[in-house]
């Protein structure tokens, strides 16, 4: 197959907006520049390679699959649509291939380093006798028995092949009969065994191989029995569509249906085939033939090895040495230990940085709150939540101890979803009450409510976060969380779960900014706001951070804004569709650090008297008009000040920031000032302003 090489500076756009595909195709290249960066400590730099490459499989299981069928879809009636997405299709399918050719050169120093520290990772073409016996024993201790070899001939059913996992293809041969070959496919277990495997060392020198080459050694005690002395192995993998078709079946519960479009998912239709470059073409051939592999552009090259994905659980072998310094979760001076959380938000409001502070606050809110005798209800959202769980061990907590527990569990959470089937079984079996699925809707906010009886009076405290109730990406996805007893607040989020209970009316709120009702409506306004300010000859500017820009109607709507003269900010993590460099009043930058930018704050000039917002909706489509989301007012002072600071931070970071540029997307920012990085200058503005242990 020819290599398909591209001009990265050829992006198609119209008037000022890219496609959001190619846009996201740029941010994960940031991901891919951390991994190639010689700053990055060695071991994060492996551990990007593997955030990467899982980054590409979830793009290509929904947003590929989703192009792959509109393409299908409008081949009859709109034939113009058809074309428009299969050129996109090979355009993304050209940037993935150099993006892998990079990873192979990256990888490749990043081996060359770590042969500088004496960590060797060798084939079984460089086993040594001590070696050797360890990988046969290993094998036929621990691993053999986790195989299950397929002859190829016998397959029929693409079916038979897992999503994502990887496979060895091989030809088997005899050396005294060379007419007879057969072929075989073995599933490289990787879910019940680990990819890198630690030989045995009695130096200074450390050695890894990889599962895949301990198989390839072992083929002979695997089919020499039948005969076959001569083999040669290639890696593929299949990667498949993974949106649900959820059956309308009324016979069916809800939880039925998404539990079999789960299982179905294992099924979908392949949007991508990786297969060895080296694998001879007659196999290649026989392999799309036995399994039907249909569109050309499914098919792409790779390397030896594939699931790069892996590196993220790298074996540490030389400790915390080649990773980041430690960055322990600080303290809030608002929330002192030995008085109750509850007395804290009474006197203030209270906001939350995660990871640089602690999500425990959020774990000991729910535990007080489900042993607190006051306390009447709790109600909460539930997108992702964490395997074990200890916000959901705290729901099943406050149950038994005869709180009334009410969670929204969000089923369709992508990837999540046999977790969230679990743990909601888990719920009601202990008396929480679970709120199942609006029609043609997720529900992505993040919520807390707790009544709570005092002087005879119920008093409501909240709890409204830009990311999920889940205590393992909680340390590293940066988000912020409001605690507040405001009932300015506290009344329209009542009337959110009121919202959830009652048949999903409709329903007026007075401060909370709602999807799908009025978000995108509410920042137009916003916006318009800055424009009239701008005329009138006014300050007029906007801070937006987010993950991604992707609704049109905003962005031609921030595009007015800056021509009008409002200068316009923007900190977008992902995808951003607009061509900032076109007009110079839009300044847009994406950070790219240790930890993962998830938070989503708006602020808005307003003549002088600043607007302060946090969510949970990024600015794209689905999230204003499909998604039941939340975005919050800040009304505390001293939050809006400290949320400034932090945003001032991340606006003159010059150290991990790239630039949006039409010619090049991820050029970093530079300055010939002091150096900032924001991720470590906000940590010790915090840690200077609220670790009073210090």
């Amino acid at each position: 197959m020819l290599k398909r090489k591209i001009n990265f500076t050829i992006i198609r756009y119209t008037m000022e907006i890219i496609d959001r595909e190619i846009s996201w195709l740029y941010f994960n290249s940031r991901v891919l520049q951390e991994a190639e960066s010689k700053d990055v400590p060695l071991h994060e730099r492996i551990r990007f390679l593997g955030i990467f490459s899982n980054n590409l499989d979830e793009f290509y299981r929904v947003r590929v699959a989703t192009i792959t069928r509109m393409i299908e879809l409008n081949k009859i009636d709109y034939p113009e649509k058809s074309t428009y997405y299969t050129k996109l299709l090979q355009q993304i399918n050209d940037i993935s291939y150099n993006q892998h050719e990079k990873i192979r050169s990256i990888f490749r120093n990043i081996q060359k380093e770590l042969e500088e520290h004496n960590i060797f990772i060798i084939d079984e073409t460089q086993l040594n006798t001590e070696h050797s016996i360890f990988v046969k024993q290993l094998f036929n201790n621990r691993i053999r028995s986790k195989l299950f070899p397929l002859m190829l001939n016998n397959l029929t059913a693409l079916e038979s092949l897992k999503d994502g996992s990887i496979y060895l293809a091989i030809v088997l041969e005899k050396s005294d009969n060379p007419d007879v070959t057969n072929y075989a496919i073995i599933e490289i277990p990787t879910n019940s065994f680990e990819r890198f495997v630690i030989l045995p060392s009695n130096n200074e020198s450390k050695f890894i191989i990889r599962l895949d080459d301990i198989i390839r050694y072992c083929l002979d005690d695997i089919f020499k029995v039948f005969g076959y002395n001569k083999f040669s192995a290639y890696t593929f993998k299949i990667t498949r569509d993974a949106e649900l078709d959820i059956d309308e079946d009324i016979s069916k519960s809800f939880m039925e249906l998404l539990a079999e479009s789960v299982k179905q998912r294992e099924a979908g239709v392949p949007v991508r085939f990786i297969y060895d470059k080296n694998m001879p073409e007659y196999l290649l051939d026989k392999l799309i033939k036995q399994f039907n592999i249909g569109h050309k552009d499914h098919t792409m090259q790779g390397g030896r090895y594939h699931n790069t994905k892996d590196l993220m659980n790298f074996p540490m072998l030389l400790g915390e040495k080649l990773t980041y310094p430690p960055t322990p979760p600080l303290s809030n001076r608002n929330i002192i230990s030995g008085k109750k959380i509850f007395t804290s938000i009474r006197e203030k409001d209270i906001m939350l940085h995660f990871p640089y502070q602690s999500f425990q606050y959020i774990i000991d809110l729910l535990r007080e709150a489900s042993i607190d005798p006051k306390v009447r209800s709790i109600k909460m959202t539930l997108y992702r939540i964490a395997n074990p769980s200890s916000v959901a061990n705290a729901l099943i907590n406050a149950a038994r101890n005869g709180k009334s527990v009410t969670v929204f569990m969000e089923f369709q959470a992508r990837f999540d979803e046999e977790n969230n089937i679990f743990w909601s079984t888990k719920l009601q079996e202990a008396g929480v009450r679970i709120i199942k699925a609006i029609p043609g809707f997720k529900v992505h906010a993040k919520l807390i409510l707790i009544r709570r009886k005092e002087n005879g009076l119920n008093r409501y405290y909240t709890n409204i976060s830009t990311g999920n109730y889940n205590e393992q990406t909680a340390k590293i996805y940066c988000d912020d969380s409001l605690l507040t007893t405001d009932p300015r607040i506290t009344d329209d989020v009542h009337k959110i779960f009121y919202l959830f209970e009652k048949s999903y009316r409709l329903m007026r709120f007075s401060h909370l900014i709602v999807s799908p009702f009025k978000t995108r409506n509410y920042f137009i306004k916003l916006l318009n706001n800055e424009i009239a300010n701008a005329k009138a000859g006014n300050d007029a500017w906007a801070i937006i951070k987010m993950n991604s820009l992707a609704d049109q109607k905003l962005a031609k709507r921030i595009i007015k804004a800056a021509k009008n003269g409002v200068k316009i900010y923007l900190i977008v993590r992902g995808i951003n569709i607009l061509i900032p460099d076109k007009n110079p009043n839009i300044q847009a930058i994406s950070i790219v650090d240790k930890f993962l930018e998830h938070s989503r704050i708006f602020v808005f000039c307003n003549n002088g008297n600043r607007k302060f917002y946090i969510g949970s909706a990024d600015w794209m489509t689905r999230n204003l008009d499909n998604r039941i989301e939340v975005t919050t007012p800040i009304y505390e002072k001293d939050i809006q000040d400290e949320l400034f600071e932090m945003l001032n931070i991340q606006l003159n970071d010059n150290t991990k920031a790239r630039l949006w540029k039409s010619k090049s997307l991820n050029e970093y920012k530079v300055s010939d000032k002091e150096p900032i990085r924001s991720q470590v200058d906000i940590y010790n503005y915090l840690k200077s302003k609220h670790n009073i242990y210090e």
